[in-house]
């Protein structure tokens, strides 16, 4: 009953724990849920319960965790499409189209993806908040699904209005979910990730009844503002990046409202942008109510490898010295975790200023050190040498030392070159934007990463007055389209947040054509996050064998998998429909994974 309570007041709102409220379970986004009917003993006979196909063209992957309101579940579709069902048998109840309030922007999408809608109440009136990647925001009645008239202009807020310059031809748009606090409603921003001119990462929130602007968040601070010496005298100016894309969790009790920003513009050249270029790369608290910054901490200083932060933290309660301490939990690309006091930013484990190598690029600066925690461990390797090359046979070994010799490798940190330096952890991390679950009963936190190196190469140009572009990043591979590092190659990671120890670490995700050789699992790369509930459950889809897992929360233990239509690239979500408890994934595949597309929606009950 304890933590049914802590969820509910985490909620700020009287809400059943049966539902699903945002994309992160709760406001603060544990993704943690209390119902225990489906649990260590009786998940052997989860079945599927329901599937819904979403009536479009399978061609995109699907990346929505829904929300499941009083017995509704809302979600978006891979064209944007908003969607009520009954959650306990999929029946449509209504449809949203936002193309039927007027054309998309077509190239000037930016992401291309939606990962879910936000719900607000005030206890009589109900409003689903949907943010599209052409840069609309939309109102629709929780009800009908159709818009609210008292929102923006009929029901839709174009976002591109109101910012100081001209964006109109600039890839601009939210990707991830909106969030909530009282009657706000707080939207982040994919954007471009090339050198100037580009559209700005800027921290927003609007009246989620009007859709008036109620504040806005520089995160490349103007001239007067803190931070802003951290940058080149004007160079922050009509520059893209130091984005929210991943979205933002809510203390809803202490009105605080925390991102985790992505890396500035341009990807992997920083020569016009010398310095350690804040709030790119950092965890943020602002002031729910003003946006007034309280405090930051960047993870990673002028980002030479695309390693924005790409989720949400967590927010979470732990013990540490004797004492219970509210606590900030972000996991990264660069495989750290890092945790924060709530209130003050303080890293509740040291973190260390280790030295990083120079560039060999003559106008880049790079850092020369980089934040480390002491504790917890990486999740994934920080380091790819000629010791580290793929053994999966002699052969593959031959070919990725052969290509490996010819690059520029080392630890992490390693800086872009002309020859094609080696990123390890690669572009998709460490962690991804799918991000972490965490469970209050225990703290512990849980965290699929990826064990892939990627290799960024530089070549000496003239494009835009800059002396030097990136001209690509790729994947390192072997000649059978498998990571060219040793095995494992894709983990799902326990993390007790009170000691800063692994609890325990398993294998994810395996190759049927490996297997059948008799090569042991070796993991894959995995998109789609974890959940975890009181019934002793770790649940996740995210591999490239297309597998749906539940996993023992204590021991790691895989107790179900089934093999889904399509790969569920999303992170699911569970909710109680009277009396019987359900967990729920969308089977989009396609992506990054590259495997067969689907336009599903699956349910499984016992």
């Amino acid at each position: 009953m304890r933590i049914l309570f802590l969820i509910l007041l985490s909620l700020g709102s009287p809400l059943w724990a049966g539902d699903w409220l945002s994309v992160g379970g709760d406001r603060g986004c544990m993704r943690y849920s209390p119902l225990t009917q489906i649990n260590r003993d009786t998940v052997k006979h989860l079945k599927l319960a329901w599937s819904w196909e979403t009536g479009e063209p399978a061609r995109r992957t699907i990346e929505c965790t829904p929300l499941i309101i009083s017995g509704v579940m809302y979600l978006s579709t891979a064209n944007r499409c908003v969607v009520a069902l009954d959650a306990a048998t999929g029946s449509e109840h209504w449809r949203f189209d936002p193309l039927s309030l007027g054309p998309h922007a077509g190239r000037l999408a930016s992401g291309g993806v939606n990962r879910g809608v936000a719900y607000w109440t005030d206890g009589t009136a109900e409003r689903i908040l949907h943010g599209t990647a052409d840069g609309r925001l939309f109102s629709l009645d929780a009800k009908t699904g159709k818009p609210d008239p008292g929102f923006g202009k009929a029901g839709v807020l174009s976002l591109r209005e109101g910012i100081e310059y001209d964006i109109s031809t600039l890839p601009y748009g939210p990707t991830s979910a909106p969030a909530i606090y009282k009657n706000l409603v707080y939207v982040g921003f994919s954007n471009s990730e090339g050198p100037p001119p580009g559209a700005p990462g800027d921290l927003r929130a609007f009246d989620v009844r009007t859709g008036k602007e109620a504040w806005r968040f520089h995160t490349i601070p103007r001239k007067g503002e803190f931070g802003y010496e951290t940058w080149p005298e004007g160079a922050g100016k009509e520059r893209s990046g130091a984005n929210a894309w991943g979205g933002f969790s809510v203390d809803v009790k202490r009105g605080m409202v925390f991102a985790g920003l992505g890396s500035a513009g341009s990807d992997f050249y920083g020569g016009d942008r010398h310095g350690e270029n804040l709030f790119a790369n950092c965890t943020i608290a602002l002031d729910a109510h003003t946006g007034r910054r309280i405090w930051h901490f960047q993870t990673l200083h002028h980002d030479l490898w695309d390693h924005d932060i790409p989720v949400y933290p967590n927010l979470v309660t732990v013990s540490h010295d004797g004492r219970r301490i509210d606590a900030v939990a972000q996991v990264t690309k660069t495989a750290h975790v890092f945790l924060f006091d709530r209130e003050t930013g303080k890293p509740l484990f040291d973190v260390v200023e280790k030295p990083a190598p120079p560039s060999p690029i003559a106008s880049e600066q790079a850092w020369p050190t980089q934040p480390v925690p002491v504790k917890p461990p990486p999740i994934s390797r920080l380091a790819f040498t000629a010791g580290d090359l793929s053994n999966v046979s002699p052969e593959i070994y031959a070919d990725v030392k052969r290509r490996f010799d010819a690059m520029d490798s080392g630890p992490t940190h390693n800086p872009p070159s002309e020859k094609g330096a080696i990123v390890i952890p690669g572009l998709h991390g460490g962690a991804t934007w799918s991000g972490a679950s965490v469970d209050p009963e225990t703290g512990i936190l849980y965290v699929n990463s990826n064990n892939e190196p990627w290799v960024a190469t530089l070549k000496k140009v003239q494009r835009n007055g800059k002396p030097w572009y990136n001209v690509g990043v790729q994947r390192f591979l072997d000649q059978e389209g498998h990571p060219a590092i040793k095995p494992p190659w894709g983990m799902l990671n326990a993390i007790d947040l009170n000691t800063g120890e692994f609890a325990w670490r398993r294998v994810l995700g395996e190759y049927p054509d490996l297997k059948a050789r008799g090569i042991a699992p070796t993991g894959t790369e995995n998109f789609g996050g974890t959940i975890v509930t009181a019934g002793g459950l770790v649940f996740i889809g995210g591999t490239k064998d297309e597998m749906f897992h539940a996993f023992d929360k204590a021991t790691g233990e895989l107790l179900w998998e089934y093999q889904l239509p399509a790969g569920g690239y999303a992170t699911p979500a569970t909710y109680s429909v009277k009396g019987r408890q359900y967990v729920v994934i969308a089977a989009g595949g396609a992506g990054k994974q590259r495997t067969k597309p689907g336009n599903q929606f699956l349910a499984f009950g016992l």
